[in-house]
C-alpha cells in the first residue's frame, strides 16, 4: 500500500458510486481508502418566541425545542456510522482496504481540507444528499472543495462502469500541463487509452503544445492519440465522451481558454452536470 485515497461518502445517490469509484481507484494506486462523513453544524434557530406566549410557556416550549435538536443530533450522528459502516462494505467486498472511516462536525468544505492531508486524490459524488438528481443541479459543496483542495478531486458519475479510455481536455494553460504531468506519472491512468482533446483552432501553438503534452505522456508509456476538433469545448467533450463509452474525463480545473468556465461560470459546468462519465480536476 502506497498511499490512501479519501472518499466522501454521504445518504445520496451517488454515494455507492463513490465507493465502487474509490475501490477501483485503489486497486490501480495500491492505496487504502480513508472514508470521511460529514455532519453540517447545527443550525441555529430564532429563539424569539415572545409575542402573545407566556413566560412560562415560552420556557417550556424553548425546553422542547432543545429537546428535539439533541435527538435530531444523535439521529444524524446514527445516520452518519450507518452509511460509514455501508461504504465500508462495500469497498472491503470489492477486495480494498479502508484504513479509517471517520465522522466529522462542521463546514463541509473546511473539515475535507483538515482531513485531506496524506491523501492522493479526494472522491465525491456529483450531487449531494440534499439536491434533486432530475435537475441537474450540482451538489452545493462541489466547486468550494473544487477551488479550495490543493489534491486532485474525483468527481463520481450516477454508477460505476470499468473504465479502459481517458479523454483530457487539453488547452495548453499551467492547470492543463500540470493535468498532463500528473497523469504521466499517476498509476491510476496506467494502461488506460489517452485521448487527449484541444476544442478550438488548429494553430502552430496549438499542434506545438499538443506536441509536447504527448512526449511527455509517451516517454510514460502510455497510448496516446491527440486531435484538435473545432466547436463549443462542453459540446465536443460532450459527444467525445458519448462515443467513448467507458471513460473518464480529465481536466484542469482553471485555464486560460474558455474551459476556464468548466468551474468559473455556465459554459463547460454545463458539461460536468450533463457528463455520465466520471471527471478528474486539478487546479
Amino acid at each position: 500500500m502506497t498511499g490512501t485515497l479519501l472518499a466522501l461518502v454521504d445518504g445520496s445517490a451517488y454515494a455507492k458510486s463513490v465507493c465502487d469509484h474509490a475501490a477501483w481507484a485503489a486497486v490501480r494506486m495500491q492505496a487504502g481508502v480513508e472514508l470521511l462523513h460529514v455532519l453540517d453544524r447545527p443550525s441555529a434557530r430564532n429563539a424569539d418566541l415572545s409575542g402573545t406566549i407566556a413566560l412560562g410557556a415560552r420556557t417550556a416550549l424553548l425546553e422542547q425545542l432543545a429537546t428535539l435538536d439533541e435527538q435530531r443530533s444523535k439521529l444524524l450522528q446514527q445516520k452518519g456510522r450507518a452509511i460509514l459502516d455501508d461504504a465500508r462494505a462495500i469497498i472491503e467486498a470489492a477486495g480494498q482496504t479502508v484504513v479509517g472511516a471517520h465522522l466529522r462536525q462542521g463546514d463541509f468544505v473546511e473539515t475535507v481540507i483538515a482531513q485531506e492531508g496524506p491523501a492522493s486524490m479526494i472522491m465525491i459524488g456529483k450531487r449531494g444528499e440534499e439536491a434533486d438528481v432530475e435537475s441537474l443541479r450540482l451538489g452545493a459543496h462541489l466547486e468550494r472543495l473544487i477551488r479550495a483542495s490543493h489534491k486532485p478531486v474525483f468527481v463520481a458519475s450516477r454508477a460505476f462502469r470499468p473504465i479502459d479510455s481517458v479523454i483530457i481536455a487539453f488547452d495548453g494553460g499551467a492547470s492543463s500541463l500540470r493535468l498532463v504531468d500528473h497523469i504521466a506519472r499517476s498509476p491510476l491512468f496506467a494502461g488506460l487509452a489517452i485521448d487527449l482533446v484541444t476544442v478550438g483552432q488548429n494553430t502552430a501553438e496549438t499542434e506545438k503544445a499538443q506536441a509536447n503534452a504527448r512526449t511527455l505522456l509517451d516517454a510514460a508509456g502510455l497510448s496516446v492519440q491527440t486531435t484538435i476538433l473545432p466547436g463549443e469545448p462542453e459540446a465536443v467533450l460532450g459527444q467525445r465522451v458519448a462515443q467513448n463509452g467507458a471513460c473518464l474525463v480529465a481536466m484542469g480545473a482553471y485555464g486560460h481558454s474558455r474551459i476556464r468556465s468548466f468551474v468559473l461560470g455556465s459554459t463547460t459546468s454545463d458539461m460536468l452536470r450533463s457528463c455520465k462519465a466520471p471527471v478528474v480536476l486539478m487546479r
